[in-house]
């Protein structure tokens, strides 16, 4: 991790000089592309950004559903609002179940081996149609330094933020970091690599801060983790289950269920500020 700090050091500063600015999504049209994006809101707890990656789960960040104590937040406080803008959410949906690696705890600040795991999927009592919201990819990083990352976060949470270009700035086994313009509310944020057709989710942000004037955040790679969590879930795992006697939709390719709650289309409240933790 040393080597890696000395590539920040060196890096970070002269790669935030082709940064773009934040846009705030404020229009549906605006917001086209990244409906997916949402709050994961936490009753009684502030807020985090999530991202649909299939129809029924969402990806976020574990420390967002741990508390302090390394106790799950109850699954029945967490509510999934994709597209959340000013008080309406394309779907808002409540979470059935959630599951992080066993192994991880939440520390601050956070170690290396803690953040590569800060990974949670949380599965959602009702899948989201793909005719309302198509789901987003999970893929490795590339090998440019350009990334892209939507969040809301602390003073911007009623709306989406897009920092359309964000550098890479140092990798380290499966840590990344990289310069975006990230803070409170962003963790569990989806960073972009928007080179192909579709944009795919290569990372989520997981801590930060600033390091030579320059603000840093730390991500790690996905599809490993996305992987066995999914495969946790099809065996009925879980980390926090919102009403146990409740069957609910599919986990792609595994678990057969049933729906479980409906899909609440329109009005929403509601604002917070999830933690951000200090970089590792």
């Amino acid at each position: 991790m040393k080597a890696l700090f000395i590539l920040l050091a060196l890096a970070g500063p002269a790669a935030a000089d082709g940064n773009s600015s934040l846009d705030e999504l404020t229009t549906r049209e605006e917001l086209r592309g990244f409906e997916p994006v949402g709050r994961v809101d936490i009753e009684n707890g502030g807020f985090c950004t999530g991202a649909l990656i299939a129809a029924n789960l969402v990806l976020t960040a574990a420390h967002c559903v741990m508390n302090p104590d390394d106790s799950p937040v109850d699954a029945g406080r967490i509510t999934f609002k994709a597209g959340f803008s000013h008080g309406i959410s394309l779907a808002e949906v409540p979470v059935a179940r959630t599951i992080v690696d066993p192994a991880y705890r939440k520390q601050n600040p956070a170690s290396i081996e803690m953040v590569e795991r800060d990974v949670a999927l949380l599965q959602l009592a009702d899948p989201i149609p793909s005719s309302v919201i198509s789901p987003f990819g999970v893929a490795r990083p590339g090998t440019g330094d350009e990334v892209s990352v939507v969040s809301y976060a602390e003073g911007r949470e009623e709306v989406l933020s897009w920092q359309r270009l964000c550098k890479v700035v140092g990798r380290e086994d499966r840590l990344i970091a990289f310069d975006c313009d990230v803070t409170f509310g962003s963790s569990g944020a989806p960073v972009f690599d928007r080179s192909g057709y579709r944009a795919k989710i290569v990372s989520i942000i997981s801590a930060g801060g600033e390091m030579d004037g320059t603000t840093i955040a730390f991500g790690m790679e996905l599809p490993e983790q996305v992987d066995r969590l999914k495969a946790a879930l099809r065996k009925g795992d879980a980390l926090s289950v919102a009403n146990p006697g409740a069957t609910v939709g599919t986990v792609p390719s595994g678990m057969p269920g049933t729906p479980g709650k409906r899909i609440i289309m329109g009005p929403d409240g509601g604002t917070g500020g999830a933690r951000f933790v200090s970089p590792p």
